[in-house]
């Protein structure tokens, strides 16, 4: 199968990045998603009102939605990590959706991104254990009573450690997948409008992905929230 042509690596490969780009395009596209956010992030500061215009309003109502949606879940007390399932959410889905733009790629195709990802949120969720029960968050991996300590400790650091790989390979999977049907597709029947079912749902499949991203993430803080019974 030949190497699939992306406008970044071709520019970069221009400039005598050549290795660099076919070698990890996965960072060059997750680069691109980060300036589009951030540019994204810019503007929309920039032109905030007291009196909303359209484009305020549905920015509003989207980041107001998606966190009340979380603090129905979490409640009040899990309001301070929103900022980081905000920005999760938003550079999973944008990541999967530029996938669908014949000339991009994108990053959560890759497992290397994926795993990046996972890794946050299981290092984030230890961190949010730990700063609402301190030391007594230990108790989380010793089981009920404390004679099942030795069994517990070992199944529950094996469950914790199989969240990063669920997260992971789940994502990673569904995108790769999408990729490879929406590259097969093209090059056999592209110019015949056979693709667009599948890329109208691969923009199911990139949405749904990274809600499930979501949702996973906070379920997990919400867990290391909990008293250990």
């Amino acid at each position: 199968m030949e190497h699939p042509i992306f406008f970044i690596d071709q520019i970069l490969s221009a400039l005598g990045l050549s290795h660099f780009a076919f070698s990890y395009s996965h960072v060059t596209h997750t680069w691109f998603v980060m300036i589009i956010l951030i540019g994204s992030a810019l503007l929309f500061a920039r032109g905030v009102q007291l009196l909303p215009a359209k484009g305020q309003n549905f920015y509003e109502v989207l980041i107001d939605g998606l966190e009340n949606f979380m603090v129905e879940i979490t409640g009040p007390e899990g309001r301070f990590f929103f900022p980081y399932i905000a920005t999760v959410f938003f550079f999973i889905l944008v990541s999967n959706l530029i996938g669908l733009i014949p000339g991009l790629n994108s990053p959560t195709a890759n497992l290397n991104t994926t795993i990046a990802l996972a890794l946050c949120t299981f290092v984030y969720t230890h961190v949010i254990g730990i700063k609402f029960h301190g030391a007594k968050y230990i108790k989380h991996f010793m089981g009920p009573v404390w004679w099942l300590a030795p069994l517990m400790f070992p199944i529950e650091l094996i469950g914790h450690l199989a969240r990063v790989m669920s997260l992971s390979v789940r994502l990673f999977g569904n995108i790769f997948g999408k990729e490879m049907v929406l590259a097969i597709l093209f090059s056999l029947a592209g110019l015949y409008l056979a693709p667009l079912p599948i890329l109208f749902l691969g923009i199911l499949v990139s949405f749904i992905q990274a809600l499930v991203f979501m949702l996973l993430s906070i379920m997990y803080f919400v867990g290391s929230m909990e008293h250990a019974h």
